[in-house]
């Protein structure tokens, strides 16, 4: 099936789901996947309204841009990161309550996308993160509203879809890759050496593409996951750059992703991949330390991936640690920023609602 068919069944059974509820009709298994029918139940409801408080905080705090300021990180990457969390939700991103804010996130991406190089933001970190939001509104977002009222461009170029985006994202990330020693990535585009941070949002990023239809060769993919083995060691700890020869130290959130990038390439194969699952199924308890919304935003897709058990148990302890978190306002706070650790802790909690293709096993 392909992806427009598929976004357009899940939108018509999320429909018929609303219309029934209300009438008061019971509605027999259906084959498309939705909340909580892995598990035969519904997304609880301590989590549903987590979920609305921090969209509702995200509505009313994006920019008329388009875009959020949020301290330093701010970029076309937490943009991203704020539109897939709204997309997550499942609500219908063309008429539901925050399709204006969705589609004015995607312009203020590809506003920010240099048409020459297909680079989005100042940062390959910014270019991943806005990378996977276009692979997941492609198909979702009807590009014949995207640009309604728009009457120009802003300075780089023509007006292009989400699929033109990111076929030109796609080809940026291709093109960084190819001059990069390591087969990996780094902050610049233009950079010689590596880290397993970076080259993760880039990589899921690519294999986000690559589910959308998107064209990226295996041998760009292959060559990317070698750079993850060689940073990986026979413990399943993963290092930050230069390998492990250079030693690791205990990193759940590097472990996480390395984790799932071996997973959503389909290399669950490796002795690696199941080294890094280990690692994080065993210290389901383990404290994040630092960086603690991007280590969960990452060891939340690794779990559902790898373990679904070990994840249930972990995304009850997760939402309890985020009611006791979130702010009355929606937010929640850590060393990114409201925007940031808003949108990577809804993020986190979207696997209980499963819609963004990414979090698909």
């Amino acid at each position: 099936m392909g992806r427009n068919s598929k976004s357009h069944w899940r939108t018509l059974a999320l429909r018929l789901l609303i219309i029934f509820g209300i009438l008061g009709v019971t509605i027999p298994p259906a084959c498309g996947q939705l909340p909580g029918e892995q598990f035969g139940e519904v997304v609880p409801r301590d989590i549903r309204e987590m979920y609305a408080l921090g969209l509702r905080y995200l509505a009313t705090t994006q920019q008329e841009s388009g875009d959020w300021q949020n301290q330093s990180y701010g970029g076309p990457g937490v943009t991203g990161m704020a539109v897939m969390a709204f997309l997550a939700s499942g609500e219908d991103p063309n008429f539901g309550l925050h399709s204006h804010h969705v589609r004015g996130g995607l312009r203020s991406i590809i506003r920010s996308q240099d048409a020459e190089t297909g680079i989005i933001g100042d940062s390959m970190y910014h270019h991943g993160f806005a990378m996977l939001a276009l692979a997941e509104a492609y198909g979702a977002v009807d590009d014949r509203n995207l640009w309604s009222g728009e009457n120009a461009a802003t300075g780089n170029g023509s007006l292009r879809s989400i699929g033109e985006s990111l076929e030109l994202a796609v080809r940026g990330a291709l093109t960084s890759q190819k001059k990069n020693p390591h087969g990996a990535w780094r902050y610049s585009p233009d950079a010689s050496d590596a880290d397993t941070s970076v080259s993760g949002a880039v990589l899921v990023g690519l294999l986000g593409a690559r589910n959308a239809g998107i064209e990226v060769p295996d041998e760009a993919i292959d060559r990317a996951i070698a750079y993850y083995r060689n940073m990986t060691s026979p413990s399943g700890q993963v290092a930050y750059t230069g390998g492990i020869a250079g030693g690791v130290d205990e990193s759940p959130a590097r472990i996480s992703i390395a984790s799932l990038v071996y997973a959503i390439a389909k290399r669950r194969d490796l002795d690696e991949y199941q080294t890094t699952l280990a690692q994080l199924t065993e210290r389901l308890e383990q404290p994040a330390g630092t960086w603690i919304q991007y280590a969960r935003y990452y060891q939340a897709q690794a779990l559902f991936q790898g373990d679904p058990t070990a994840w249930e148990k972990w995304n009850q302890q997760l939402a309890r640690e985020l009611k006791e978190a979130q702010q009355e306002d929606g937010h929640f706070t850590g060393e990114f920023g409201p925007a940031v650790d808003t949108s990577l802790s809804l993020l986190a909690l979207a696997l209980n609602y499963r819609f963004l293709p990414i979090y698909e096993r």
